[in-house]
């Protein structure tokens, strides 16, 4: 088993009619949970770290979690930085062991990100490594990045052809109306297929990534509710919309909100029940399998399950 790249991986999504679950990973329990569930479905899986992860778990620790899982489960596991703000971040990861990289210039203007993103591409291709980029601004909140809504931002089709085609990155995040962030929409999200068929009109066999996509099962928040204190009524993503995009153009589907909720459910109702409780194993155990039960109901849902 291997540390690969999503080049294949992408590849055979595309053609299959389905997307990969790009999970968040922030400490052992997470990375546990996320890759049995994965073993037991048989499916393809992408582990992405985060700025705020490797600044609060360090980078070293998380690449060898990483490896540690892929070695006890035996699977083929995608290392990817999630939203890297410049340059050196992303040549930190490439030179630091992931597969995988995410240049995150939207925030930039069109021939900035182009740049940028251009500069990215070059140095990960020379190392093997292959990249993704982000046209686009979506709303809302994760770790240092903050849109409100109005300065959300939809990506425009024709730009999307221009910029996958003057930067060379190997797939695009765009924004059809997901969000980052639990605490995001007033009512479900509706996406913009109409505005995704026509990028993959512009693009075929491109494959584009859909962030913020979490659906924010209702259960998991009743759980978060019951047992602490109130989250706001976040609603997600319809899990039919996330199944029809990825049998469009959508092959990676980031989620990470509901791996929070499913474990910060667990933890809270083990405090609740057994308030002397203070074995860390028997509150982060019962987050762990959480989190399984959550990452294998969404790989079914992605369509992924069986398909490593």
């Amino acid at each position: 088993m291997a540390l690969i790249s999503t080049k294949e991986m992408f590849k055979k999504a595309y053609a299959g009619g389905y997307a990969v679950g790009a999970f968040n990973v922030n400490d052992m329990e997470i990375v546990q949970g996320i890759t049995e569930a994965i073993a037991e479905e048989k499916a393809p899986v992408i582990l992405q770290v985060s700025a705020g992860a490797r600044k609060y778990a360090r980078h070293e620790y998380l690449v060898h979690l990483v490896k540690a899982a892929m070695e006890c489960t035996k699977i083929d596991i995608v290392l990817h930085l999630d939203h890297g703000e410049d340059f050196e971040v992303c040549k930190s990861c490439v030179d630091g062991g992931f597969t995988s990289v995410m240049i995150d210039g939207s925030k930039h203007t069109f021939e900035e990100n182009v740049a940028v993103t251009k500069k990215v591409v070059e140095y990960a291709h020379a190392k093997g490594v292959v990249v993704e980029a982000e046209l686009g601004k979506l709303a809302g909140i994760e770790d240092n990045i903050k849109v409100s809504e109005k300065d959300a931002i939809f990506t425009d089709p024709k730009q999307a052809k221009e910029f996958v085609e003057r930067t060379g990155c190997d797939s695009l995040a765009i924004a059809i109306g997901t969000s980052h962030g639990a605490y995001k929409f007033k009512g479900a999200a509706a996406l913009d297929f109409d505005r995704l068929q026509k990028i993959q009109d512009l693009l075929p066999g491109f494959p584009i990534v859909l962030h913020g996509a979490s659906s924010v099962p209702q259960d998991l928040v009743a759980i978060c509710n019951q047992y602490g204190g109130k989250i706001p009524g976040a609603q997600g993503v319809p899990e039919d919309m996330i199944a029809k995009a990825a049998k469009m153009a959508v092959c990676k589907v980031n989620i990470d909100t509901d791996l929070r909720l499913a474990m910060t459910g667990a933890i809270r109702k083990v405090f609740i029940e057994t308030p002397g409780e203070f074995d860390p194993r028997k509150y982060l155990g019962p987050a762990r399998d959480a989190i399984k039960a959550v990452v294998k109901h969404k790989v079914r849902v992605l369509g992924c399950n069986g398909k490593a």
